[in-house]
């Protein structure tokens, strides 16, 4: 009867663990340049997170600045040449900084990076390092963060950057391409990532900005779609 009841005992303290690690919140943190930047969470993304997964049950942590390239997020970049950023990490510092002052006092259960961005390291050629750096800035959240389970959804840059401007014309960009290719490979390496496809966002004209509001409304349903299918694999 003694080792039953120990086993009960002991039976009670582990569900009671497991139930504790499987409390808390779920973080959303949004970031990258212009296409983020005009991405309104509170309209597009907030209200249908949290009708998916309950309002007190997620935070929503937003920062973005338009034309900036990853180095202002990844603080150890280097360009193909060995060149550095004096700057590097202004951005990712202000968006931590925003971030954490929402954390005072909470327990998180999920962490998922949203990010956009990418439009700036093509135009200056470094999509060489762009992949390299995209893990750069996976292992700084995760440092920073203390937890290596997080998820990342790639809003991949549009089919924007094969198309010129003054005629619409269809051109070789392989810089761009560069940068999509390497947020396709960051995203399938790992079943923590996802790309959400965006060439259908910028209309007619394929524009560099998605078409506002219904590009950016489609493509927060489809940011929630993607959050709550990685939070619920976990």
């Amino acid at each position: 009867m003694k080792t039953f009841g120990l086993a009960i005992l002991t039976f009670a303290v582990l569900c009671g663990l497991l139930k504790a690690e499987e409390s808390g919140k779920h973080l959303f943190i949004l970031s990258g340049q212009s296409n983020m930047a005009r991405f309104k969470p509170a309209l597009w993304f907030t209200p249908g997170i949290s009708q998916a997964l309950g309002a007190d049950n997620v935070i929503v942590s937003f920062h973005a600045k338009g034309g900036q390239p990853i180095s202002k997020w990844y603080k150890e970049w280097k360009g193909g040449k060995g060149e550095t950023d004096p700057g590097a990490g202004k951005i990712y510092d202000a968006m931590m900084g925003a971030t954490k002052a929402k954390l005072e006092g909470e327990k998180i259960r999920t962490v998922t990076f949203v990010w956009m961005q990418g439009e700036a390291d093509s135009k200056a050629q470094k999509s060489d390092v762009y992949l390299a750096s995209l893990n750069g800035l996976k292992k700084q959240l995760e440092k920073d963060l203390m937890r290596t389970d997080i998820n990342f959804i790639i809003g991949r840059l549009s089919d924007s950057g094969f198309y010129r401007r003054r005629d619409k014309k269809r051109v070789e960009n392989p810089h761009w391409e560069g940068i999509r290719k390497a947020q396709q490979a960051f995203a399938d390496a790992s079943q923590r990532a996802v790309w959400i496809d965006t060439d259908d966002l910028n209309g007619e004209k394929n524009a560099l900005h998605l078409i506002k509001p219904e590009g950016y409304e489609t493509l927060g349903k489809r940011y929630v779609k993607a959050a709550v299918e990685l939070v619920k694999a976990k």
